[in-house]
């Protein structure tokens, strides 16, 4: 188990945490939350899905970060917790993301946590996980992050390959934080602000398909950047 040096209220569970005896005076609920959200991970991340409208797994990237131990956890039982708190501790996530090793090299895109929210009603998920995505995500994107809501409702979201398909379904309330990928590039296309950090990160190995997008988007940007 994890403590954040910049605030020691902020923790992580690691995979041993989960996978063996937790830590000693930890909150089993909290494990059973998180051993829950392992569980979904390997369950339907890890794995093809009939609506995905491609071949693969749900995630690529998630069978690698659970073998490597850069898959990591948190809980949030907090009583009346509001949109702020949910933003700045998010936020002060974000910072130890990026402190945390490994900050470059390939396995850097593996390394994800988990904010997970077990006890917000479905009726405050909107305003609670969606809305708060919403306001975080363009600090995020500025500094080549990506963060991501999952609940049950699930999230409007739709797949890239079948419109009708909503993948950021969870069995728990959760925000998501992981390294932008160049894969990224068609959930950051409409906004110009995200396709201007998305180039400061990728721009100079975009492929031919990935030039077309941007182009048709924003027919200046690539003469600009």
């Amino acid at each position: 188990m994890r403590a954040f040096h910049a605030d020691p209220s902020r923790w992580l569970f690691d995979m041993t945490d989960l996978d063996g005896t937790p830590p000693a005076g930890t909150d089993l609920r909290d494990v059973d939350a998180a051993r829950q959200a392992v569980a979904w991970a390997r369950s339907y991340l890890c794995s093809p899905h009939p609506e995905l409208g491609r071949s693969g797994r749900v995630c690529p990237f998630v069978p690698r970060s659970l073998s490597q131990s850069l898959f990591f956890c948190t809980v949030d039982r907090s009583v009346n917790v509001s949109p702020e708190r949910i933003y700045q501790t998010t936020l002060q996530y974000r910072d130890w993301f990026l402190e945390m090793e490994p900050r470059t090299g390939a396995d850097a895109q593996y390394k994800c946590f988990l904010l997970l929210y077990p006890d917000i009603a479905d009726t405050d998920i909107p305003s609670l996980i969606d809305d708060t995505q919403e306001r975080l995500k363009p600090l995020f994107v500025q500094q080549g992050l990506m963060v991501g809501q999952f609940h049950a409702l699930p999230p409007k979201n739709s797949g890239l390959w079948n419109p009708d398909f909503r993948p950021l379904h969870s069995p728990i309330p959760m925000l998501v934080i992981r390294n932008m990928v160049p894969s990224d590039l068609p959930f950051l296309v409409s906004e110009r602000p995200f396709v201007e950090s998305y180039l400061a990160h990728f721009g100079g190995r975009l492929s031919s398909a990935q030039r077309e997008l941007v182009t048709q988007m924003h027919p200046q940007i690539l003469d600009e950047a």
